[in-house]
């Protein structure tokens, strides 16, 4: 299984759990400290896929994914980059 880095790389308007642009968090086998709990259950099933080798056919880089939390009226947009 590979690790899987998310990295904030965009944040409009107020995100309630703080996450800003630059912030990483490592997604393998346990439940990243500090990320919230709605932007991770967005990210779990794009992040499991990459995990487990899998690749996205309109992702350009068949080692990353984009995604977003689910606050559309604050969205913070998540990379998903898989590290092995």
């Amino acid at each position: 299984m590979s690790k899987v880095i998310a990295k904030i790389v965009s944040q409009q308007g107020h995100c309630d759990a703080g996450h800003k642009v630059g912030d990483e968090y490592v997604i393998d086998d346990k439940t990243p400290e500090g990320i919230c709990a709605w932007a991770y259950y967005s990210l779990f099933p794009f992040a499991s896929v990459l995990q487990y080798g899998g690749k996205f056919p309109w992702s350009k880089d068949e080692n990353k994914v984009s995604v977003n939390c689910p606050d559309g009226h604050n969205p913070v947009q998540f990379v998903l980059t898989r590290v092995d």
